[in-house]
C-alpha cells in the first residue's frame, strides 16, 4: 500500500526548509494522522541525520524527507555583481558584510546517500526531478519518490523518470516556486494546475498552495487531489521553528508578492521594505544570491527586523492560526469532511 493510503487523514505537512521545519512539528502532524516532513535544505548532512533520529523518537508513523535538487544553470556573474553593488547600502546600514556569491548543490550526493541509508518511507524532491537511475535506487529499497511540479510538462517529465507521487504547487504557495526552472510560465493557480496535471498524467497528486481552511482542503480533494499539503497554515504553531518577527508578519493582513530579491529564485513572501526596494534589480541566480544576502537576512532575523529578511508566506497567510499542530490538523480535517458533505448535499438537492 502507498504511504498516502496508510494515512488516517489526507493531510501532508510541507517541508518548510530554512527554519520552520522541526522534528516536533513533523511528529505532531504524524501523530494526528497526517504525513509529517523534515527539510534537508540548507542543513549539513549530520544535522539532517540528527533530525531523523529525533523524529523517529517522537513518532512511529511514516514521514518524509525533502531534498533540494541541484540548480540547473549558473547565474550570470555580471548580473550578480551588479546586484551586490546595489546591496552595498544595505550592508553599510546593517554593519554586516555581504556574503560571497557561490554556486553549490546543497550537499546533493551526501543527502542522497543519507536518504538511501535511512530507507525512508518518502523522499521528496523540489527544484527539479532526479534521474530515473536515482529514483530507481529509492524504488529498489521501498522508498516512495515524490516530485514537486508546477506545470503539465514538468509532471510528464517526473512521470517518465519514475516518480511515484506528484506534489502540485499552485502560484498561491508561500516560499520558493518548486518547479524545475525559475522562468515565466509556471504561475498556474492551484485549481487550474490540478486539473491540467490530472488530465496529463495518472499519478497520485498532493495539492499545495494557499490552503489554510477545511473548505480549501475539501476543494482540492474534490478537484482530484489525493491529499492536501499545508505549509503556511502550520507556521504559527508552537512546534514550528518560525521566528517571532515572521510569526507577526503571518498574522498581519499585509499582501504577498513574488520576488527574487532574497535568494535569486522566485519565491512568495509578505511584502516588506527589502522586497519592495530590491525585487526589480534581483537577477535569476540561485543559490548565488542566497549566499550573497544570507548574512544580511540572518542578522535581521536575529534582531527581529521584519523589513530585512524573507517572510515566506502563502496568499492566505492571514488565516494561519496559533494552535498546536495536531489540534489544528484534526480540526481542519473535520471541517473538510463537513464541507464535502455539505457540497454533496447541495448537489443531491438539485432537480434533474
Amino acid at each position: 500500500m502507498s504511504v498516502l493510503g496508510q494515512l488516517e487523514l489526507p493531510i501532508v505537512q510541507a517541508p518548510l526548509a530554512g527554519g520552520p521545519s522541526t522534528p516536533a512539528l513533523a511528529a505532531a502532524v504524524c501523530e494526528a494522522g497526517g504525513l509529517g516532513f523534515l527539510a534537508a535544505g540548507y542543513k549539513r548532512v549530520d544535522a539532517v541525520r540528527a533530525d531523523l533520529e529525533a523524529l523517529r523518537g517522537l513518532t512511529g508513523g511514516p514521514f518524509g524527507l525533502n531534498i533540494f535538487a541541484p540548480p540547473a544553470a549558473a547565474g550570470d556573474p555580471a548580473s550578480v555583481g551588479a546586484y551586490a553593488a546595489k546591496l552595498q547600502a544595505e550592508s553599510e546600514r546593517a554593519g554586516i558584510e555581504l556574503g560571497e556569491p557561490r554556486r553549490d548543490d546543497d550537499g546533493w550526493e551526501d543527502k542522497l546517500a543519507l536518504a538511501l541509508e535511512e530507507r525512508l518511507p518518502v523522499v521528496a524532491f523540489v527544484f527539479g526531478c532526479p534521474s530515473a537511475e536515482v529514483i530507481g535506487r529509492f524504488h529498489d529499497i521501498g522508498s516512495e519518490v515524490w516530485v514537486t511540479v508546477t506545470t503539465p510538462a514538468e509532471a510528464r517529465l517526473a512521470r517518465e523518470a519514475g516518480a511515484h507521487v506528484l506534489v502540485v504547487q499552485g502560484a498561491e504557495a508561500g516560499g520558493h516556486r518548486g518547479g524545475f526552472a525559475d522562468e515565466p510560465g509556471s504561475e498556474l493557480g492551484l485549481l487550474a494546475a490540478l486539473q491540467l496535471i490530472g488530465a496529463a498524467v495518472e499519478l497520485p497528486l498532493v495539492a499545495t498552495g494557499g490552503l489554510s481552511t477545511g473548505r480549501s482542503i475539501a476543494a482540492v480533494l474534490a478537484a482530484g487531489a489525493d491529499a492536501a499539503q499545508l505549509g503556511t497554515a502550520l507556521m504559527r504553531t508552537p512546534e514550528a521553528g518560525t521566528s517571532p518577527a515572521h510569526r507577526e508578519a503571518l498574522a498581519s493582513g499585509e499582501p504577498t508578492a513574488l520576488t527574487r530579491a532574497f535568494t535569486g529564485r522566485t519565491a512568495r513572501g509578505v511584502v516588506n521594505r527589502f522586497l519592495r526596494e530590491h525585487s526589480d534589480d534581483a537577477p535569476a541566480a540561485y543559490p548565488e544570491v542566497h549566499h550573497l544576502t544570507a548574512p544580511l537576512r540572518g542578522a535581521a532575523r536575529e534582531q527581529g527586523d521584519a523589513d530585512g529578511f524573507h517572510l515566506w508566506a502563502g496568499q492566505a497567510h492571514a488565516l494561519a492560526e496559533e494552535l498546536p499542530a495536531g489540534e489544528l490538523i484534526r480540526r481542519l480535517a473535520a471541517e473538510a469532511a463537513a464541507a464535502l458533505d455539505d457540497a454533496a448535499g447541495r448537489l443531491s438537492n438539485m432537480r434533474p
